[in-house]
């Protein structure tokens, strides 16, 4: 399962025009934080970015399951957390980042009995069964979520000292 969901991420991200070395911020601060929304990734609902980077720090926005590719949502269920998580990793190896360099998970579910236990699925086929890789993570049930979704996953990443996307 593990082996088929790396493949499904290699071929999500072999869709994906832009690479680390066209990636560029839409905006950089004065102080230099850059944001980032990506061409070859959906368009943001609102007034938000996907992701931005300040010093050597990558955050990704709640992401949800929609397809990239034509800006729909995957079934409710587990194909949608799946797709979420995948669009998170996506973002994160745009960036120049990897899952290996999440410090921190942040999940928000509408149903913690019927969602919780799909989205740690995904983790283990993310980041294998040794519970020391898996990054700190907290998972909270909440009322709505945009468009009465199911899931949302944020991240946050280490760039390295010499981060890709600067």
């Amino acid at each position: 399962m593990r082996i088929r969901l790396f493949h499904c991420i290699l071929g999500l991200l072999a869709q994906m025009p832009t690479t680390y070395a066209k990636l560029q911020a839409n905006y950089t601060s004065p102080s230099g934080v850059q944001i980032f929304n990506p061409s070859s990734f959906f368009n943001t609902t609102g007034p938000w970015s996907l992701m931005s980077v300040a010093g050597d720090t990558l955050y990704i926005s709640g992401m949800r399951g929609i397809y990239p590719a034509n800006s729909t949502l995957a079934p409710v269920g587990l194909a949608r957390i799946r797709q979420a998580y995948q669009n998170m990793a996506a973002l994160a190896e745009m960036a120049g980042s990897d899952l290996n360099s999440c410090v921190r998970l942040v999940v928000y579910v509408t149903d913690m009995f019927r969602y919780r236990p799909m989205c740690n699925q995904v983790q283990v086929e993310l980041w294998g069964d040794d519970p020391r890789k898996y990054p700190p993570r907290t998972i909270v049930e909440v009322g709505r979520l945009n468009d009465d979704d199911i899931v949302e996953v944020e991240g946050t990443f280490w760039m390295g000292k010499q981060g890709r996307c600067r």
